[in-house]
């Protein structure tokens, strides 16, 4: 079972060279050089051209590499899509993706690149809700490339004109409505940012609720919020055990065969062996990274 930890993905913006370099140094597992928000419109050229130098570099170590392109119907959007190509990082992160259309569109302009460059779909518009079901069965088109959601909760907020308390109730549909539709099509997906980089403890809480939700890890906007977001997206030493345990137990020449059997007083079927092994492989490939 193959997995790639995305526990912490960070948004670095694509004008700041300074920032691009410290990239190399930090313990997130996903860099996402940002040519979008972050950059303002007169240093988008200077920001494309940094991030595809620092893409084509390298020296980013196990690094997942993801480079947020300007949204297609945008003046940079096409040079963006049509310069990442060229240097294939890992993912290409396309905004406001509300439609199958978009996607076909990316993955067509994709074509010259690696099939290892994939494409991540960002969920930030209430169009894009109402639509999970089909953007997220896009993924089963290869033109698509479609491998990662990841939510940009706070256009949502702005569009929505919602209020977010500290549980995010009115974000929750959003939230589960994502994992929901990610999950029935094979899909990875990465909870939204925290503004306030600053209150460790709110983010730590919000963390702890989008992992309960499902999420395979959350975007960041601060170095300051990867060991947080490391340490509460990585399965326990107790869940790692207790994984283990249960696989070792459907091993024995006794269980072979049974659907379910008794582990220290519990009941555990199948479907908590498979929930085992991806604990375990997950944990096998953060110790890896490390």
């Amino acid at each position: 079972m193959a997995i790639r930890p995305r526990r912490s993905a960070l948004y670095m913006p694509g004008s700041n060279a300074r920032t691009l370099e410290k990239a190399k140094t930090l313990a997130a597992d996903v860099v996402i050089f940002d040519l979008e928000d972050a950059v303002a419109p007169e240093a988008k050229d200077l920001a494309r051209d940094q991030v595809m130098a620092a893409v084509a570099g390298g020296g980013y170590g196990n690094r997942e590499l993801v480079v947020r392109i300007n949204g297609l119907d945008t003046p940079w959007g096409l040079t963006d899509l049509a310069r990442a190509a060229e240097v294939a990082p890992d993912a290409i992160l396309v905004p406001k993706v509300s439609s199958p259309s978009q996607l076909i569109t990316v993955g067509q302009a994709l074509a010259p690149a690696p099939e290892k460059t994939r494409v991540w779909a960002m969920i930030e518009t209430p169009l894009a809700i109402l639509n999970l079901r089909e953007i997220a069965a896009a993924a089963e088109d290869p033109v698509t490339r479609l491998s990662c959601f990841v939510l940009g909760t706070n256009d949502l907020v702005k569009e929505t004109r919602a209020a977010l308390d500290e549980n995010r109730t009115a974000a929750l549909f959003w939230l589960s409505a994502a994992v929901t539709a990610a999950r029935a099509f094979g899909i990875d997906v990465l909870d939204g940012v925290y503004n306030a980089f600053r209150d460790l403890e709110g983010f730590r809480r919000e963390c702890q609720q989008g992992r309960q939700l499902g999420m395979d890890g959350k975007t960041l906007i601060h170095p300051d919020q990867i060991a947080p977001a490391n340490e509460i997206f990585s399965p326990t030493e107790e869940e790692v055990a207790w994984a283990r345990k249960i696989i070792a137990a459907f091993e024995q020449p006794e269980n072979q065969g049974k659907g379910a059997i008794t582990v220290d007083g519990r009941m555990v079927e199948l479907l908590h062996r498979q929930m085992a092994q991806r604990t375990v492989a997950l944990a096998e490939a953060i110790a890896a990274k490390s």
